[in-house]
Parts: C-alpha cells; sequence; structure tokens
C-alpha cells in the first residue's frame, strides 16, 4: 500500500481525505484500503521520511496535505522497476501499470517485461500442476470436486495466458514508445 501511496502523492499532494477518495476513484480496482489503514500506512511513509506534510490548512482540523520526498521518489522508482513480490500477482502488476505513465518511457518497458517474466513463471507453475494432476488417480467419490478443482485450474491457465498476451502487446507498444 504505501508504494500506491507515494504514486498517487506523486501524481498531486494530497490529503488524507483525497488520497482515500483516490483509492475509491481508481485504485480499488486492483487495490482495496480503509481509511485507517491509509492513515498508518501514511504515518510509516512519515517515519521514513518518504513523504512529508506539505502544508497544513487553517482552522479547526487542520488537515494536513502530504507530499513525496527525494527518499520517497527513489523508493518508489525501486519498486516500480523491481521484480514482482507476493502471491498475489494481478495486484502487483496492476498497481505498478497504473502508475506506468509516472516513469520516464525509457524505463517503461522493463517494467513491463517484468511483469511478464512474473506472468510467465506463475504460468508455468500451473501448468506443471495441471500435467501431474494428469497423472492422479481420483476417487469415486471424490469425482465431482476433482472436477470443479480441475475447473478451477483450468480458469487459472487460460486466465493467465489471457494476461500473458496482455502484457505482451503493453511491452511492444512501450517499446516503440521509446524508441
Amino acid at each position: 500500500m504505501a508504494n500506491v501511496i507515494l504514486g498517487l502523492l506523486l501524481i498531486a499532494p494530497q490529503s488524507l481525505y483525497d488520497l482515500v477518495r483516490a483509492f475509491e476513484a481508481g485504485v480499488a480496482l486492483f487495490y482495496s484500503a480503509s481509511s485507517g489503514s491509509i492513515k498508518r500506512a501514511l504515518d510509516v511513509l512519515l517515519d521514513r521520511g518518504l513523504i512529508e506534510v506539505a502544508s497544513v490548512e487553517a482552522g479547526g482540523r487542520g488537515k494536513k496535505v502530504y507530499r513525496v520526498t527525494d527518499a520517497g521518489r527513489e523508493e518508489f522508482h525501486a519498486w516500480m522497476t523491481g521484480d514482482l513480490v507476493g502471491s498475489d500477482l494481478e495486484g502487483a502488476a496492476l498497481s505498478r501499470l497504473y502508475f506506468l505513465g509516472l516513469l520516464d518511457p525509457a524505463d517503461r518497458p522493463s517494467v513491463l517485461r517484468r511483469i511478464e517474466t512474473r506472468v510467465e513463471a506463475d504460468l508455468s507453475r500451473l501448468t506443471s500442476l495441471d500435467s501431474h494432476l494428469e497423472t492422479v488417480e481420483v476417487p469415486d467419490e471424490l469425482a465431482d470436486v476433482a472436477t470443479y478443482q480441475r475447473a478451477t485450474l483450468d480458469y487459472g491457465i487460460a486466465s493467465h495466458r489471457f494476461i500473458l498476451d496482455w502484457f505482451r502487446d503493453r511491452v511492444e507498444r512501450a517499446e516503440a514508445d521509446a524508441h
């Protein structure tokens, strides 16, 4: 979540309320967060020196507006250009895609290729599991369960193939734009 917040603040300095609205308006398509979790992430980013308070509005509530520091820009860039980690491929890929326009056009193809590489690895694991399951004998009483478990695996394989083709197309477009 911290990197998503950094990306939003790189677009424009924002208050907690603005960030909550930004999550609801677009980020929630691939990443959900409560206002409390956003506030906690802001506190951590402040403590780490990755963001700072840009201004505090006068008045009873003293609404704080946050902006990214140079260290925060470096952290965001390292995350964007680094390997995708964790089990949530879709969240990791889409969060980078969402902020790809913040990077220099020359950096974009490598980010997309890292996503492509991760999708290929995940697809390979799924197809290996599919091959292994071909050799497994299923007891008759579990045949119906196994049928729908295989359908779930088939869906995962088909989904990953679509994602792979889609990102390969984006790599080609980004490479053309970078030249």
